[in-house]
């Protein structure tokens, strides 16, 4: 049983399918406070909620296996790869492919019952993820910009599995996540770059740890300040969200233009597990300044 959850865990990506997750559950609660049509706000509906989340997991859980389904000759190349459950030989690609499809199918019903747009969004990240951005790895790295999309769809989903549409809100809170992969991405893929490597992943700008790639990491976390400030120009974050998204995006900056800088390994892990705290961080700001507001 101890090897079946260690196996499971790393097939679906665990950690990463929690921050999917978290994301579109945050975001849930958000749209269930903003009114509709000039109305009063829906309430939250803990039922609906559990059920996204729920829903969200099989989704991401299916992406996950697909990705990995695909990627399993390579996933055998790369050290940080290596055991996971089909190249380690603990899973056929045919156990994969069904156990994606089952939670892919799961998953999209349950979305789907909260409202139609739910499940269109969770079937179109599906499909981005696993069959877009996937083979586009080895190809160019224009791959982290097609990545990006399916990554910051969680809380456009979240958002719209509560609200019922897709409004003003909606985009920002989308455009948040979408600008704050750029940064997230290219300061893990310089970290494992002799890693993705062995299998051919083109990941960062200029598909090699330099000065430019440096720089457009720095660049991206520049353009994160005001995208992140957009909730109060908006007028549905207050002046706590923006003080927080500023001091983070202000310390995302710094660790980003010191890996610009010193071009070291260690600088890029900063950057990369400060992206790990940026987003949780300001989406719960978020939430609380909404709901205090």
């Amino acid at each position: 049983m101890k090897q079946f959850l260690a196996d499971f865990s790393k097939l679906i990506k665990f950690r990463l399918t929690f921050l999917v997750v978290f994301s579109a559950s945050v975001t849930f609660l958000i749209g269930s406070k903003v009114s509709i049509g000039g109305g009063e706000a829906p309430g939250i509906d803990w039922i609906n909620w559990l059920i996204l989340i729920v829903g969200g997991f099989l989704v991401t859980s299916a992406a996950n296996c697909f990705n990995e389904v695909i990627e399993v000759d390579l996933d055998k190349l790369m050290t940080r790869t290596k055991d996971r459950p089909m190249p380690a030989g603990h899973m056929t690609t045919g156990q994969g492919l069904v156990s994606g499809l089952v939670m892919g199918m799961l998953g999209t019903w349950l979305l789907g019952k909260l409202n139609i747009e739910t499940g269109l969004l969770s079937v179109f990240s599906i499909f981005l993820y696993a069959f877009a951005y996937t083979p586009l790895k080895r190809k160019s790295p224009i791959a982290v910009f097609v990545g990006a999309i399916p990554g910051a769809l969680p809380p456009l989903i979240g958002y719209v599995a509560a609200h019922g549409r897709i409004d003003g809100i909606a985009v920002i809170l989308f455009l948040v996540q979408f600008v704050w992969q750029f940064p997230h991405f290219w300061s893990i893929a310089w970290v494992l770059d002799d890693d993705y490597k062995k299998a051919g992943f083109r990941l960062l700008p200029t598909t090699k740890r330099d000065k430019i790639s440096a720089f457009i990491t720095f660049l991206s976390t520049l353009i994160l300040i005001p995208v992140s400030l957009l909730p109060t120009f908006y007028g549905f974050g207050g002046y706590y969200i923006a003080g927080v998204s500023l001091l983070a995006g202000l310390v995302f900056a710094w660790l980003a233009f010191k890996m610009w800088i010193n071009m070291d390994l260690a600088s890029a892990r900063k950057v990369m597990f400060c992206s790990f705290f940026y987003l949780p961080l300001v989406q719960l700001v978020l939430l609380f300044d909404f709901i205090a507001k």
